[in-house]
């Protein structure tokens, strides 16, 4: 399945690991990936306090979900990502360099004041399209 990135050069260039926008065939099946915390395999949060060992956990379970849905992360054509600081961003897009690679997803990054658990620091839901077979 073939994925683009799309940019204009009407716009400015993104700042961070993501595209304008991100078109893709929607031959096979929409997987909708529900925001994923630093939530460890044993329910204990990775890296307290540590935005980049959280963010690393964060995309290992984004990971997960695509690959139990019978996916990629290339297949991934859009994340949201909910941080407590938006200070973080450089952190956050770092790591996130080492998951998602061109032609990159298109991407929102808000900042909120609460989530689901103290310690969390970034959440991210993801959108990919999956080859049928």
């Amino acid at each position: 399945m073939a994925k683009e990135q799309i940019t204009s050069d009407r716009m400015k260039q993104p700042s961070g690991n993501f595209s304008h926008a991100t078109t893709i065939e929607a031959r096979g099946k929409l997987v909708f990936i529900s925001g994923m915390t630093a939530h460890q395999p044993d329910g204990t949060v990775a890296g307290v306090g540590d935005v980049e060992a959280q963010t690393r956990q964060v995309c290992e379970n984004v990971k997960a979900a695509v690959e139990a849905a019978g996916g990629v992360m290339g297949d991934i054509c859009r994340v949201d990502v909910f941080v407590r600081n938006m200070e973080h961003f450089d952190i956050i897009h770092q790591v996130r360099r080492e998951y998602f690679t061109p032609p990159l997803p298109a991407s929102t990054m808000v900042e909120v004041t609460k989530m689901t658990h103290p310690d969390y620091l970034v959440e991210i839901s993801a959108i990919a399209v999956v080859q049928d077979g």
